[in-house]
């Protein structure tokens, strides 16, 4: 309805309070921006979180401290589910249905397609194919425009845009003081649901690991505005740096503590190093729990399912 906007403010300002729902970041930002400025909260809703999950179970979350090996079972088993079938309520509730695809196409053709008048789908949907088969994998503009042989790295920024503002992926920056080298650098790409990106996504079933990563990443993005993957000067890669918290986190479906030469290692250190000292270093495992210390710094390993139920 046109104009919706103008008809909310009037009668808000008569007292009435009102709740504005919409899946597309950018019309609901930039109308609620210009006609209700001051008279608005935003909130982000997300697909469950993995307590969300749980509760939707109906599965009581142990006491971390105190876990048995049946209970540390247990929640290896439900963490599994969480990211094979991810958070999407009604997928979840009507497993029967292919809610996923529906949803996915859905937001490609609505919130997209129609939204901003694209006249071809085809390299739209390549795009969007290509990063849920990719989650949580460093992406190139000049790359895509080769792939998707498209004349203009714009474009391929403008479609980025366009699914970030749909919100069915979010992009990431490297991190780097300076600006012009955060947007000429690599991107890392994430999907908004796990169960959709194991439905939707080309051959990705067996790699857990990517699953994982994409679970840390919406988890932090719940309640984190500045999220980076770091770059060492020596090139190792850190998945996500926190520069506000001075926090470094690696993920990685197994760790184990006799290699400590391994790449997350390596990279946390190096990382730790150059930014003199982060205040907390971090392994998320499939199920490994210890802390290492190395070269005056303390390594916490953590397993998804409890990293997930604390932070």
């Amino acid at each position: 309805m046109l104009g919706w906007e103008r008809f909310v403010r009037r009668l808000h300002d008569e007292g009435y309070k009102f709740v504005v729902t919409g899946s597309n970041a950018s019309l609901l930002s930039q109308e609620l921006g210009t006609r209700l400025t001051g008279r608005s909260i935003r909130i982000e809703l997300f697909p469950f979180s993995f307590q969300e999950f749980l509760l939707f179970k109906k599965e009581k979350a142990p006491e971390l401290r105190a876990l048995t090996t049946t209970q540390r079972g247990r929640l290896l088993k439900l963490v599994n589910e969480y990211l094979l079938y991810g958070g999407i309520p009604d997928a979840l509730k009507y497993p029967e249905l292919d809610i996923h695809k529906t949803l996915y196409d859905d937001v490609l053709y609505r919130d997209v397609a129609n939204r901003y008048k694209l006249e071809s789908m085809k390299s739209l949907k390549e795009l969007a194919l290509y990063f849920v088969s990719n989650t949580s994998s460093l992406i190139s503009f000049n790359k895509l425009k080769e792939i998707l042989k498209l004349g203009s790295v714009n474009t391929i920024r403008s479609y980025v845009d366009y699914l970030e503002n749909s919100w069915l992926f979010f992009v990431i920056n490297k991190y780097a003081y300076s600006v012009k080298e955060q947007q000429i650098a690599a991107k890392k790409i994430y999907n908004i649901d796990t169960g959709l990106v194991r439905s939707v996504g080309f051959s990705f079933s067996d790699n857990e690991g990517k699953l994982m990563e994409n679970a840390v990443f919406l988890q932090l993005k719940r309640k984190h505005q500045d999220i980076y993957y770091y770059k060492t000067d020596r090139n190792y890669e850190v998945d996500f740096f926190l520069p506000k918290e001075r926090s470094l986190i690696q993920v990685s479906k197994h760790f184990a503590v006799h290699d400590l030469d391994n790449r997350e290692t390596r990279a946390l250190l190096a990382a730790a190093k150059e930014q003199r000292g982060p205040s907390e270093l971090q392994v998320i495992t499939q199920r490994d729990k210890f802390e290492i210390d190395r070269e005056g710094s303390k390594i916490k390993v953590t397993p998804l399912y409890e990293w997930l139920l604390k932070s």
